[in-house]
């Protein structure tokens, strides 16, 4: 049988994990991964397994080995173990008999909760919300992202301290000095609440580095789209193919992490920003929301949203409604949204096709980023959507007025074109309404010739 300690104190180590300590340091060999009893509890009587699915799917994301899965049926969570004292036994026999590392519960734990199952069961008890946590720890890959995780473990292990069973409690001072001192507990607290102001004003400056690059953009009038969508829905491989970019892609829960920005040039629209973003799930932690503040505005602040849909789940209006959620609690519910239909190839007689609203408006789109199929559409959607008013008219340039001249044929709208016997260009133009005005910025003398 294992040696545990469960008591540790949470600040000893320069790591801190709210879950798998260990995991930072973990093999590819299984045999170096968390031993788990996965447990879970039905509370209706209709046993929808999806749920349990996607946590166990987690837990292997998390790099655990799950030893073994126990279910039970409830109407409310009990008091002090979640659990019923009977299951909650049973899981602890289960433990000693399988010489499990730790127990996941796909639920959120009080703190007390947690603290009863690991006396019980003499080892760690993690549950949703820290498996998350977890996962986005191994995920975190940029300074601004090992921040943010960092932020929200401690928040999260904040109400979960528990005090150590050692005798080294108290601090004890020299003569004059002597007295209760301060406990490893409120030594704990203390530290962690340091921490948290450190991480917080480290935030804060990344948040201003953010904003200053979002007002520039502002300032050019370059649109943003942002993807958003349910964890493995497809919007790394998505982005991928419109931007040739490098970012990973995987067949898992929250293959990426880190935010990633690319400009994407689109007919009558012109320069775009297209924002890849994390994944979404069900019952994501207000802690993480809150310490992602700075790369969810990239959300909060587009354009539009690009919402990746997995078609070929058959939850996938359960996720449509847990992103939609998560849009609420961000404040970006009022961004303009175009659906995306997403692998189209795992489904049979579905051809890639553009879905129009009343008004003649792209409002969802059919493809497959993995096959290529449909991109094109995407990228017409995406135009119509974002484009404004295309202003059509006759515009004549002195022979020295050159360099307008080229600008208009890098963005591509110049229709036809003839020389005076003055040596004037007279220009057929069809420019969006966007770009004009940029135009007239810069050369504020410009004026359409009178039709």
């Amino acid at each position: 049988m294992k040696t545990r300690d469960i008591t540790q104190s949470a600040v000893i180590s320069e790591e801190i994990s709210t879950a798998l300590y260990c995991s930072s340091n973990l093999s590819a060999n299984a045999s170096d991964y968390d031993n788990a009893i996965v447990v879970h509890v039905f509370f209706s009587q209709v046993k929808n397994t999806d749920d349990l699915l996607e946590f166990q799917n987690l837990a292997k994301a998390a790099k655990v080995n799950i030893l073994s899965t126990i279910t039970t049926t409830r109407s409310t969570p009990q008091a002090k173990y979640f659990v019923g004292q009977g299951k909650a036994q049973e899981i602890a026999d289960e433990v000693k008999r399988l010489d499990a590392d730790i127990v996941l519960v796909n639920h959120s734990l009080t703190p007390a909760q947690t603290r009863n199952l690991e006396s019980l069961c003499d080892c760690r008890v993690v549950d949703r919300s820290g498996l998350i946590l977890d996962i986005f720890a191994q995920r975190a890959r940029s300074h601004e992202g090992k921040l943010q995780v960092e932020l929200a473990q401690l928040k999260h292990l904040s109400t979960r301290l528990v005090r150590r069973k050692t005798g080294l409690d108290q601090q004890k001072g020299a003569v004059g000095l002597r007295g209760p001192g301060e406990t490893q507990l409120e030594t704990d607290r203390r530290l962690i609440k340091v921490r948290i102001a450190q991480l917080q004003n480290r935030l804060e400056k990344v948040e201003k580095q953010r904003n200053q690059n979002r007002r520039t953009r502002q300032k050019s009038d370059i649109p943003t789209v942002s993807l958003v969508g349910y964890t493995n829905a497809g919007k790394s491989t998505l982005f991928n193919a419109l931007t040739q970019a490098n970012v990973y892609a995987a067949d898992q829960l929250f293959a990426t992490l880190d935010p990633t920005l690319r400009r994407l040039w689109i007919q009558d629209v012109g320069a775009t920003i297209l924002a890849d973003t994390v994944g979404f799930i069900r019952d994501l932690p207000h802690d993480l929301i809150s310490a992602f503040k700075s790369t969810l505005q990239e959300t909060v602040e587009a354009s539009l949203l690009l919402h990746v849909i997995d078609c070929a789940d058959s939850r996938k209006l359960e996720n449509i409604q847990a992103v939609n959620q998560v849009l609420e609690e961000i404040r970006a519910q009022d961004v303009p949204v175009l659906l995306i239909y997403n692998k189209i190839d795992q489904l049979e007689n579905t051809l890639p096709h553009i879905e129009y609203d009343d008004q003649n408006k792209p409002q969802a789109v059919y493809l497959s980023a993995h096959d290529g199929q449909g991109l094109d559409l995407l990228i017409e959607a995406i135009r119509q959507r974002l484009s404004n008013e295309i202003l059509t008219f006759d515009l004549k340039l002195a022979p020295q007025e050159s360099k307008i001249r080229h600008r208009l044929y890098q963005l591509n709208c110049i229709l036809q074109e003839q020389i005076s016997e003055q040596g004037e260009f007279l220009l057929a133009v069809r420019i969006d309404k966007t770009e004009w005005l940029k135009l007239l910025k810069q050369f504020p003398h410009l004026a359409p010739m009178q039709a």
